[in-house]
Parts: structure tokens; C-alpha cells; sequence
């Protein structure tokens, strides 16, 4: 290992974040092209689809991270890098033949190898780096994932021309081409402008280089993976929807939040790389999680208006009715007031275009009773409503959404920061492992999300699922368990 950066170790790491953006930001394709292709009728695709569509490409990555880990342990991040790169533009290529989900799926499951280079370029990075750099290193190569708001921001307004603003749906088709040729082109020139580094790892056995495996520690740091990073690349697809069905927003303007959410994600990943050189990863990732459980917690509120009966009238003696107003009913000479309901209650709360912060209340009453009706003692003559109702404003929500992306960004880098700290030896395997993991919850969290959609309903259960799986992970952190192995 290096006891000083040089010039080409920071030329290194350039051109891996600039690897590393590209194919983060084809890896994210799907989440603004399979929202396009359902918005506009393109296919016929339940949420359930969607949710698995999302999730494929992130699969791939996912699993086949560890192999790449290994394989730029033993033969360095230079030809892994580029083999990778240009592989992947093939299948990104095919995409743009699909005709059905099994051809959208099975092009899907090929592009997403991309996912897999962020195992090369941790493992590529961390050999041309010194340990007291390491942190600050790996957070800046980490603010590629910057490349997931580049897809947000950039193919919702690239769709947009290439249909003619929908009138000609089947220019969506040049969209993968143009994303196989940026993968091509930066594959070819990796390979060509970088040099190729080892570490002693290349020297070992399969076998000695899964002996890592055995320790606990690492099955935890993956657990925090799989929120922070899994949590990341989820919801940098999942708010695009979100967005369109919640708050009716159209799809341009809902990338344009959704890259509010990933931007400040990828970039802040550097300051957390620098936290966690400063003040420890285990502090960092104490407020990364603490952070995450608050802010989940007010996010998982929905929007939603409640109507309930609310407080009515009775009778207080038996009599006749003798006259009915708009705020009073009189029975024999004992006139009970009431509060009527107001033109402004016609008007769905959620919807105004005023801005409410906290749930707001509104209640009236109506009578139920005629003039001249006999009523007894305690019989109910003015019926009570209430109307409770949380607009779950989008601005705000927007703002809460992108300070836990931007807290998350920070959490990956503090995760990363403790496997050169623990494994020097074995960046590429561990990192490699931990990457699974967290790939799988980039995978299965839109999954999980899109039933949970289908089973309650509401949209911000996915924000439940985020805050019970934070608690997890604080109690794992909480709990002393770096010294234990598991049995194998």
C-alpha cells in the first residue's frame, strides 16, 4: 500500500468516478424509462411489474459484484473496468428492440452489470491510496452515484424530444442507444488512458480470500449497506413515480425532484468520506441512522383526508320541533345553536393551494330533524361532522426527501470507510460483499415497496418500511458484536 497520494493516484481516481458516474447512470435507466413507458400507455404494466423492472438491473449489479471484487483483486481495476464497460453496452443496446416485459426484463438483467463496477472501483481506488486517505478517497470516487439524478434530471427531457412530447411514443427507442454508446466509449477509453495496479490479495487462494467471510462484522456492514445504498438506488427511482401519483406532477418535473433527491446523495458521499476520517465511522454512521429513524418517521405520514362523524346535538327534553334554521333548531321554547358547514368545506384540503404544515381540522353540523317532528329525551337532532386532513405538502416533502438522500450519501461513505480499515488485504472481496448486499436492497426495496403499495394502498409505506429497517441497523450498531465470528 501507498504511503503517499501521487499525481497518478489521483488521475486514477478521476478517471474511476468519471467510469464510475456513467455506469451508475445507465444502471438507473429504468426508473425514468419504465415510468415513461406505463405513464404513456407504451406497456401495460401493474405497479408489481414496475417495481420488478426497477429492480432487475439492480440484481445483476448486485450479485455479480463479488465475483468482479475478486476478479480486480487478482488481475487489477484497469481490464475489469473496461471488459465491464463495454460488455454492458451491448445488452443496453438490445433494450431498445424490447416488445414485451420478458425481452424488457432479460435486456434488463444484462445492463445491469454496470451496478457491478462500483466492487472494481473501490478495490481500484483503495490500492493507489494510503489508509489515512482512504476515507476522503473512496467518498469522492463514491460521488459517482451522482450519475442516478444525471438519468433524473437529464432522459425524462431526452424522452421528451425523442417522442416529439409523445407524439411519436416509438422514439423512446434511441434513448438505450444513446446510453450504449456512452458506455462503449468510456469502456474503450479506460483501458487506454489507465495503469493497472494489484494488491498482495492477488497472491492468495480463492479459499484465503473468503476467510473474511467467517467475521460477523461484515454481514453488518452490509446490513447498513443495504439501507443506505439499497435505500439510494431505490428511491432514486421509486420517488419518480411517487412523485407522478401522489402529487400529480408531470414526469419531467418529477425527475427534476428525483435528481434533487440523488445529486447532493453521490456529491456528499466526499464529505462523509472526510467525516469518517475526522471524527470515526462509528459516530458518523450513529447520526447517519439516528437521522434516518426521524426523518423516515415524519415522512411515512401520508396525505390523506379523514371524515368521521363528529360531535351532533340531542335533545335535552322531549318536545316538537318549532323551527329549523341554518344555525339553530328550536323544540318547544328550547333553541339549541349550531355550527353550520361553510361554503370552503366543499374544497378538498389536500388540494388547496393553500399551505398547510400540520394536519388541519375542519367540523360543522347539519340538522336532522323537520318542523313539527315529535323528539324525545337525548334523541340526536343535529349530526356532527369532521374532516381532518394532512396535505403532506410537496415542497416539504421534496426538502425531507432530499436531506435523507444527502444523509445517506454520507452513511455509504462511512460504511466503506471501515473495510480498508478492517481488511487492507481485501478491499475488492469485502467491498465486493458488502456491495451485494447493498445492490440486493437496491433490488428488493422496489419489490418490497411495490407490494407494500399494493397491500395498503398508500405510497408513503415505503417510508414505514425505511423507518423499521433503521431501527434494525441501530440496534445492530448499538449492540458489541465486531469481536464475534459466525460458525462456519
Amino acid at each position: 500500500m501507498l504511503e503517499k497520494a501521487t499525481v497518478k493516484s489521483h488521475k486514477i481516481l478521476f478517471f474511476n468516478t468519471l467510469a464510475f458516474t456513467i455506469a451508475f447512470a445507465a444502471w438507473m435507466l429504468n426508473g425514468v424509462l419504465v415510468t415513461f413507458l406505463v405513464s404513456n400507455q407504451v406497456f401495460d404494466w401493474s405497479t408489481v411489474e414496475m417495481g420488478w423492472l426497477i429492480g432487475i438491473p439492480v440484481l445483476t449489479g448486485a450479485l455479480v459484484r463479488f465475483p468482479v471484487g475478486i476478479l480486480t483483486d487478482k488481475f487489477g481495476g484497469k481490464y475489469v473496468f473496461s471488459f465491464l464497460l463495454i460488455l454492458s453496452a451491448i445488452p443496453m443496446y438490445l433494450l431498445s428492440t424490447a416488445d414485451s416485459f420478458f425481452t424488457y426484463a432479460v435486456y434488463s438483467l444484462g445492463f445491469g452489470i454496470t451496478g457491478a463496477s462500483f466492487a472494481v472501483g473501490i478495490a481500484f481506488t483503495s490500492v493507489w491510496y494510503p489508509k489515512k486517505n482512504q476515507g476522503i478517497a473512496l467518498g469522492i470516487f463514491g460521488a459517482g452515484n451522482a450519475g442516478a439524478a444525471g438519468t433524473a434530471l437529464l432522459a425524462p427531457t431526452i424522452l421528451k424530444h425523442l417522442t416529439n412530447n409523445g407524439t411519436h411514443l416509438d422514439g423512446w427507442r434511441i434513448l438505450p442507444v444513446y446510453y450504449a454508446v456512452m458506455l462503449l466509449i468510456m469502456g474503450i477509453v479506460f483501458l487506454f488512458v489507465t495503469e493497472n495496479k494489484v494488491t498482495e490479495a492477488a497472491n492468495k487462494t480463492i479459499v484465503k480470500m473468503m476467510r473474511p467471510l467467517k467475521d460477523l462484522k461484515v454481514w453488518k456492514f452490509g446490513l447498513w449497506y443495504f439501507l443506505v445504498f439499497g435505500g439510494f438506488v431505490a428511491f432514486s427511482q421509486w420517488l419518480i413515480p411517487y412523485f407522478v401519483n401522489v402529487y400529480y406532477l408531470p414526469l419531467v418535473t418529477a425527475g427534476l425532484f428525483a435528481a434533487a433527491f440523488s445529486f447532493p446523495s453521490g456529491v456528499i458521499r466526499a464529505f462523509g468520506g472526510w467525516l469518517s476520517d475526522v471524527y470515526g465511522e462509528r459516530k458518523v454512521m450513529m447520526w447517519v441512522l439516528g437521522a434516518t429513524i426521524a426523518i423516515s418517521a415524519m415522512l411515512m405520514i401520508p396525505k390523506m383526508e379523514i371524515f368521521s362523524p363528529g360531535p351532533g346535538i340531542v335533545a335535552k327534553i322531549p318536545g316538537t320541533v318549532t323551527a329549523v334554521t341554518s344555525d339553530s333548531v328550536t323544540v318547544g321554547k328550547t333553541t339549541y345553536h349550531f355550527k353550520s358547514k361553510q361554503k370552503n368545506t366543499k374544497v378538498s384540503i389536500t388540494n388547496s393551494q393553500e399551505m398547510h404544515i400540520l394536519p388541519v381540522k375542519i367540523s360543522w353540523q347539519t340538522p336532522i330533524v323537520k318542523v313539527g317532528q315529535k323528539v324525545k329525551k337525548k334523541e340526536l337532532l343535529v349530526k356532527g361532522y369532521t374532516r381532518i386532513a394532512f396535505q403532506a405538502n410537496v415542497w416539504i416533502f421534496a426538502f425531507l426527501a432530499v436531506i435523507i438522500g444527502s444523509i445517506w450519501g454520507i452513511g455509504k461513505a462511512s460504511v466503506y470507510k471501515y473495510i480498508p480499515e478492517h481488511y487492507p488485504e481485501d478491499v475488492g472481496m469485502v467491498g465486493g460483499v458488502v456491495g451485494v448486499l447493498g445492490g440486493l436492497g437496491g433490488f428488493f426495496i422496489p419489490i418490497i415497496l411495490g407490494y407494500l403499495l399494493k397491500f395498503t394502498g398508500i405510497w408513503s409505506s415505503a417510508w414505514l418500511f425505511v423507518f423499521v429497517l433503521s431501527l434494525i441497523c441501530m440496534w445492530w450498531l448499538l449492540k458489541e458484536t465486531d469481536d464475534k465470528e459466525l460458525v462456519v
